[in-house]
């Protein structure tokens, strides 16, 4: 055999080694909120070592919503560290979050932590958000290739927006304003298929 061939014989002995027959290192998954909320999803969760995972997802919802503007889209990348072996058991995250949005006509009476989603019923918001957040999750394999996984988070969004006084007017009462959110920034309960 030359040693060419030998080469190639060894880099591929050493892949399959260090990924394993039986280990899964590649997760995909959509979020069934998202999903109930009209917000279609999908992530990719990457291994990278036996404990840690880099998991991308991203969702949108370009389409009208009779009576309500609620169109925006959001990528959400995510390093994740697992307690015993990645997708399996408890996980604690660190997420990023970008995206643009266009809410308005909708009824949220709540008026929590600096933001009044109150606002929304009368009036409608156009503009890009940005941030961070941590989270802890489960995931309970359900089968060799199935798993089902909940995930909570918490952080801060930068957000500037347009403000229109109805869903469908086009004059501005105000412009390119900022605002700062803090809460709630990820909500998952993911069908999970690891490859």
């Amino acid at each position: 055999m030359s040693n060419l061939k030998k080469l190639i014989f060894a880099g591929i002995v050493a892949l399959a080694s260090a990924f394993g027959a039986s280990s899964q290192v590649v997760a995909l998954k959509t979020n069934l909120i998202g999903d109930a909320l009209l917000s279609p999803n999908l992530g990719v969760e990457f291994g990278l070592s036996p404990k840690w995972s880099l998991e991308i997802s991203g969702q949108t919802n370009l389409w009208p919503i009779e009576g309500h503007t609620w169109k925006h889209w959001a990528v959400q990348p995510e390093l994740r560290f697992w307690f015993c072996r990645r997708f399996a058991g408890h996980f604690l995250g660190l997420h990023g979050i970008g995206g643009m949005y266009n809410f308005g006509n909708i009824n949220f009476p709540v008026n929590a932590l600096g933001s009044d989603f109150r606002d929304l019923k009368n009036n409608r918001y156009q503009g890009w958000a940005a941030g961070a957040g941590i989270a802890y999750g489960y995931a309970w394999p359900v089968h060799k290739h199935w798993n089902i996984e909940a995930e909570i988070g918490i952080g801060w969004l930068y957000t500037r927006y347009d403000r229109y006084p109805c869903a469908v007017c086009g004059n501005k009462t105000a412009e390119n304003v900022p605002h700062n959110y803090y809460g709630p920034t990820k909500a998952a309960v993911s069908v999970v298929y690891l490859f």
